[in-house]
Formats: structure tokens, C-alpha cells, sequence
């Protein structure tokens, strides 16, 4: 993002017309009824608006991280004894299929860097499956990484999950499970305002440590993954925080999305028609590849079609659960896995990429090298 060399009430100034344009775009998009509205609404809003030369528009890096801390928390927040056990009791199985799809991913990557020219290291962090705004952020920490490439990627592949995971899952395709799980029944009461508070402010205040914390010892995004540490652990050990109302966590959306519309940088995408064409080709091998070890995993441990493919497929956690709580599959089984792959991926892949980031630079050190003999 542009650093506005302005002065303090110019930013101030910035900051209130981006918000006022976000929350246009987020009303816009609730109102036509669009997934996710109040994420891609503001993204999408501010990306159009910032194109216009001539309106100077900033977002703080500070309330997006506020955005993250309350979507940490709230993620952290189901990850109950019920998750534990059905994560150590599937343990193998989660590591298998995340493993696999991780896999299938890198050649994914390999294929797009083939084939567009993108270098390896954001094509493979376009093609991981994960929470859009989570791999953002965590492109945005990794040096040599396309950022604007990776949004689109990952923009697209989302808009064709939360409409084509329901559309399948509704189809004859799958049966429905015969049984509700007891979080799912937890989550027919809608949390309020008025059930916050007081134990909301004990709460947030370590999610903000364990931010500050995770940022000290260079966690990889640490605004969202401390508090998902935090709250997951204080959950297990029977420390129950209020959950929270939907409207606030449209709010953490609100956030997150307005900072990453001023993050792309549409203009730097070099040819557009053959990026949208790959992004759709990589989203739909993705879901036809989780379709395809869903059949496997549902034989493994009995699960129904519905659940096994909702627990392997390529969305983030909190709408493939809210999927599976409509159409009747197991939400803790769901959310065991999706939290599983999220906790893998985030841990794993910034390893892998400064393997693959090393391994790249080495090759250039000696090409240079070689040159200038």
C-alpha cells in the first residue's frame, strides 16, 4: 500500500473517506445478497475507488489488525474438547488428506508458473486453500510475493466455492446426515450485543497480548493466528468467552476487506484474461480434487458425503461450518478438519516457501556468479 507523506488531519481525512466508501460497497453487496459481502463489499469498492488519481484514500494497518484479532478470536472460540477429540481420534487422517491437498496444490502451482510465467513462491501461495484474508496478510509478510496475484486468485476461487460448494451439496450428489451435532445445535442461539460484556474485555485483552506476543516471535500472521491460539487454548481448558454476534463479525470483515481494496493493484496484473482463466481452471481442479478424496475419507471413518466433502473442501472454516449447519452434516467433524488444514497450513507453508525462496535465490547467486566470470 502507498505511504501518504500528509499530515496527521489529512490522514485522519483519508481514512474517513475509505471507511465511507467500504461501508457503501459492504451495503451494496448485503443488499444484493452476495457472499461474504462485508469482505469482498469494501475490497471491492475501495479497489474501484483508489483507480481515480485524483481521490487519495489510506486505511490503517491497526484497524485491520483489530479486524483480524476479532476473527482470531471468534475461530478460536469453536475449537471445543468435542473438536480435540474428534482432531486426535482422525489425527492420521486429517494429516493425510491435508497433506494431499497441500500436494495437489504445489503441482497446481507448478502448472500455473509453467504455463503464466508467475514465479513459483506466489503461484504456490495463490493455489493453497485457506481464508482469503489469512493468505493475504501472510503474502503481504513474505518478501518476493505477488500480492496483487495472489487477492485475484484467491478472490476468484472464493466466489466459486461459496456458490458451487452449496449448489453441490444440495444436489443429489449427497445425502443428508441423519443427525445434528451438538455444536451445531449451539449455534441455532444467536449470540447478542448485551451477552458480551463484562467478560469481552478480559478476553480481548489476551487475544491482544497473544497478538503482540505471536508478533514478538514472528508468527506468521500474528493478529490472527495469536488469538486463534489463545482462545482455542482457554476453550479446551474450560474457559468459556462469549461468543459473538454476527454483526460484529461483519465488522472484523469490514476491516480486513477495506485494507486489502487498497492493497491490490489490479494494474500490475499482467494479462488479465489469461489469469482469470487459469484462477477458474485452479478453483475448480481444487474442488473436483477434494470431491475425490472426500469419497475416500467418508469410506475410511463412515462419515456421510456431506460431511466428508465439506470437511476437505477448499473454503475457510466459518462458511463451510455455517454450509454444514444448514444442510444437516456434522459441524464438529467439519470444523475439526477445516481447522485442522488452517493450524497446518499457516505452520507449515511459510517453511515450505522459504525452502522454496532459499532454493531460488541459491540458483540465482550462482547464475550471477557464473556471469560475471
Amino acid at each position: 500500500m502507498k505511504k501518504w507523506h500528509v499530515t496527521e488531519q489529512s490522514a485522519s481525512t483519508q481514512i474517513a473517506a475509505a471507511a465511507v466508501i467500504a461501508f457503501m460497497g459492504g451495503g451494496i453487496f448485503w443488499a444484493i445478497q452476495t457472499p461474504i459481502p462485508w469482505l469482498l463489499g469494501p475490497m471491492t469498492a475501495l479497489l474501484l475507488a483508489s483507480r481515480f488519481k485524483r481521490i487519495h484514500l489510506a486505511w490503517s494497518a491497526k484497524i485491520r489488525d483489530t479486524g483480524l484479532i476479532i476473527a482470531g478470536y471468534s475461530i478460536g472460540m469453536s475449537f471445543t474438547k468435542e473438536s480435540l477429540f474428534q482432531i486426535t481420534d482422525q489425527l492420521s487422517a486429517m494429516m493425510l488428506y491435508t497433506c494431499l491437498i497441500v500436494v495437489f496444490c504445489a503441482l497446481i502451482a507448478l502448472f500455473i508458473s509453467k504455463i503464466s510465467g508467475i514465479d513459483y513462491p506466489t503461484a504456490l501461495t495463490a493455489s493453497i486453500p485457506g481464508g482469503l484474508s489469512q493468505i493475504i496478510i501472510f503474502a503481504e509478510e513474505m518478501k518476493d510475493i505477488d500480492i496483487t496475484t495472489v487477492a485475484f486468485f484467491h478472490v476468484i476461487r472464493v466466489l466459486m466455492v461459496v456458490f458451487f460448494v452449496p449448489f453441490l451439496v444440495f444436489s443429489p450428489l449427497f445425502t443428508p446426515d441423519s443427525s445434528i451435532s451438538s455444536f451445531a445445535m449451539l449455534t441455532d442461539t444467536v449470540p447478542q450485543w448485551g451477552d458480551l460484556f463484562p467478560s469481552i474485555v478480559a478476553f480481548g485483552l489476551v487475544c491482544y497480548l497473544a497478538a503482540k506476543l505471536g508478533e514478538k516471535i514472528k508468527l506468521p500472521a500474528p493478529y490472527f493466528l495469536g488469538p486463534v491460539i489463545a482462545a482455542s487454548s482457554l476453550t479446551i481448558s474450560g474457559v468459556h468467552g462469549p461468543l459473538l454476534p454476527p454483526s460484529l463479525l461483519d465488522v472484523s470483515q469490514f476491516m480486513i476487506g477495506g485494507y486489502i481494496g487498497l492493497l491490490l493493484k489490479p494494474e500490475q496484473l499482467k494479462d488479465k484474461t489469461k489469469m482469470i482463466s487459469l484462477s477458474i481452471i485452479s478453483g475448480l481442479l481444487l474442488i473436483c480434487a477434494s470431491f475425490a478424496f472426500s469419497v475416500l475419507l467418508s469410506k475410511q471413518y463412515d462419515l456421510s458425503s456431506l460431511t466428508s466433502f465439506l470437511s476437505l473442501a477448499p473454503g475457510g472454516m466459518d462458511q463451510m461450518s455455517i454450509v454444514a449447519h444448514e444442510v444437516n452434516a456434522d459441524v464438529s467433524t467439519v470444523t475439526s478438519y477445516q481447522l485442522f488444514r488452517m493450524m497446518f497450513i499457516f505452520f507449515a507453508v511459510p517453511a515450505m516457501l522459504r525452502l522454496v525462496l532459499k532454493i531460488r535465490w541459491n540458483k540465482q547467486e550462482k547464475t550471477s556468479r557464473k556471469t560475471s566470470k
